[in-house]
């Protein structure tokens, strides 16, 4: 596992992830297409806000349990707590300081469909 860097547009908000990018996944559904997230789930304790925690909102739809929190001032969603596994930190790859995504692997989840592929192995489970 590395360590990343990473944060928000603005720079308001950075945070500190431990991971491997091996588990990076595309989810097709319409809050994932629309803000151009690239996912990567961790657990809490390789996550750490850096700076920022006061420029956060959240937005929260459907069943509620994911809280897609992002910076107020410039909109940029660097993370988030994943209704597939809301006792984790969903991180946005693209976020992520000196991190060409062009060169990852990426896997696919069908999150049009999410009743139905959660029912299926989800790739970063």
């Amino acid at each position: 596992m590395k360590t990343y860097e990473g944060g928000c547009h603005c720079g308001r908000v950075r945070f500190r992830v431990t991971a491997d990018l091996d588990g990076v996944t595309y989810c097709n559904c319409s809050v994932c297409t629309k803000k151009g997230f690239l996912h990567l789930i961790v657990p809490p304790q390789q996550f750490e806000l850096i700076s920022g925690k006061d420029d956060l909102t959240t937005y929260q739809f459907n069943t509620g349990t994911a809280k897609h929190t992002f910076c107020k001032v410039c909109g940029i969603h660097s993370f988030y707590v994943p209704r597939s596994d809301p006792d984790k930190i969903d991180v946005n790859v693209c976020c992520l300081d000196g991190v060409d995504v062009t060169t990852l692997s990426i896997k696919q989840f069908d999150g049009r469909n999410w009743e139905c592929a959660i029912e299926k192995k989800v790739p970063w489970r």
